[in-house]
């Protein structure tokens, strides 16, 4: 069974930190999660003007709350860090090791540009050698794929671009569109 995912995290060279997680199995089944970050992560992320732009709008905001406005003006990046979707790093670890064992025995990883969203997902156990039993040591990268198909047209993302969850959804999608098999 395949699983489709899409991390989005802010790096600096010499760290990366998980901001949100998306996944996709072929059953139907989905997770997002977004994690509780610490006052000096968030500031990091605010700073962080593609991040703030792209990536902050797509996490759980607060709607029809008096703290959206400030200064007679909406606060599009009122952040509702209550929401169910933002979780403790561990708790995150836990269920996404859940979710990908539920589809063993033969689970295969799925992302577009993998090679980050895979170090991510590692480092959610620690390193790649702390992978539990049955998560697999590596994750299938679209790009190769659709490249080795001769590079297609492809359905564009047309809502939830940068949205972890709204990403894997859209990659279930082109694979699907890919037309590959096993």
């Amino acid at each position: 069974m395949r699983i489709f995912y899409d991390t989005e995290f802010i790096e600096d060279g010499s760290t990366i930190d998980l901001i949100s997680i998306g996944m996709v199995a072929e059953d139907g089944r989905e997770y997002y999660a977004a994690q509780k970050q610490t006052r000096r992560q968030w500031k990091r992320l605010h700073k962080h003007d593609w991040l703030r732009e792209n990536v902050l709008p797509g996490l759980p905001t607060l709607h029809g709350d008096s703290r959206l406005y400030y200064a007679g003006r909406s606060n599009p990046l009122a952040i509702d860090f209550l929401h169910r979707d933002f979780k403790p790093r561990e708790q995150i670890r836990d269920e996404v090791r859940d979710f990908i064992l539920a589809a063993r025995p033969d689970v295969e990883l799925w992302a577009d540009y993998a090679a980050y969203d895979h170090v991510v997902l590692c480092q959610l156990f620690g390193t790649m050698m702390d992978l539990p039993d049955g998560v697999p040591m590596w994750t299938h990268d679209f790009q190769q794929a659709w490249q080795a198909a001769g590079r297609p047209e492809l359905p564009a993302q047309t809502v939830g671009l940068h949205n972890a969850l709204a990403d894997a959804r859209h990659l279930r999608d082109q694979f699907a569109a890919l037309g590959v098999t096993a």
